[in-house]
């Protein structure tokens, strides 16, 4: 993608703007640095505009769509401010240990927020459903499939009815044959990845149970999700993938699994020790 100057490009078409495009526009002006952490909903509503005006103010602004539009809004941040700085608030002149403690700080601020937006109900409906579950599938792509398939590592040492498909394809197959007896969770950080609101969508048409796993209560992930649970990490459009939001996740899928273990204690242990047993000789 050409690196444009966004702000320059808003201002040199705004007289051309329509009414509600001048409104978005102006709101992006105003709050610059906290668009980059909102979805596209969380834009609309902040505008009071419908979330098909903010993608066709990205449209008239010549990107492809709203994420390119966060890209583009980046870079045009980081340009603007003439700074050499690597990701968040870390720099190239930061040493060692300054590097180290900020790391920290991010980690040890998305796990607090994370368990400052726990819902204690919301989590033990979701556990009540997935003890219940015929099946339980991990959904997510890019970075967050790699989430999904911590989660099927960390329950297959319990359970024998977690599925994680890795191709996309393979994936909206399994939720089509999803039921009501099934439980879908789905892991995106945006809330806006096509083929994991394509999942969500299908696997709630057929009834089953679908649990989201996101930054944002408004997203059109959340539209097709049951039961929401949100992770604390502010990622920005360059920071795809980061830690911070994994840690956040990760956190979640461990609450939901030690819960999980709790309530079917007896016959967790039981696995546990029959998965532990069956891969100690790889362990010599």
């Amino acid at each position: 993608m050409e690196k444009v100057d966004i702000f320059s490009l808003i201002r040199s078409r705004y007289n051309a703007f329509t009414n509600t495009e001048k409104k978005v526009a102006d709101y992006i002006l105003d709050h610059m640095k906290d668009v980059i952490y909102m979805s596209i909903t969380d834009l609309a509503d902040a505008c009071q505009v419908g979330e098909s005006s903010v993608f066709r103010f990205c449209k008239t602004m010549k990107l492809k769509g709203y994420q390119e539009f966060k890209i583009a809004l980046a870079h045009s941040i980081s340009h603007g401010e003439e700074t050499n700085q690597i990701s968040g608030h870390i720099t190239l002149e930061d040493t060692i240990g300054e590097v180290s403690s900020k790391i920290l700080s991010t980690n040890v601020s998305a796990l607090t927020e994370t368990f400052n937006l726990i819902n204690e109900a919301d989590i033990s409906i979701a556990v009540d459903r997935m003890i219940q579950a015929e099946r339980i599938y991990f959904f997510g792509v890019g970075s967050s499939l790699m989430t999904a398939m911590e989660a099927k590592n960390k329950f297959i040492r319990i359970i024998n009815k977690t599925e994680c498909s890795l191709d996309p394809h393979l994936q909206i197959m399994s939720a089509a044959l999803m039921t009501e007896k099934d439980v879908a969770v789905v892991i995106s950080y945006s809330g806006s990845t096509k083929d994991t609101i394509a999942v969500a969508k299908v696997a709630k048409e057929r009834g089953a149970m679908v649990i989201a796993i996101t930054r944002f209560a408004k997203s059109p992930l959340t539209n097709n999700a049951d039961i929401t649970l949100l992770c604390g990490a502010n990622e920005g459009p360059l920071q795809g993938g980061s830690l911070s939001a994994k840690l956040a996740q990760l956190y979640l899928l461990d609450i939901l699994y030690m819960e999980y273990f709790r309530r079917t204690n007896k016959e967790s242990i039981l696995n546990k020790e029959s998965t532990a047993n069956a891969v100690i000789e790889k362990m010599l």
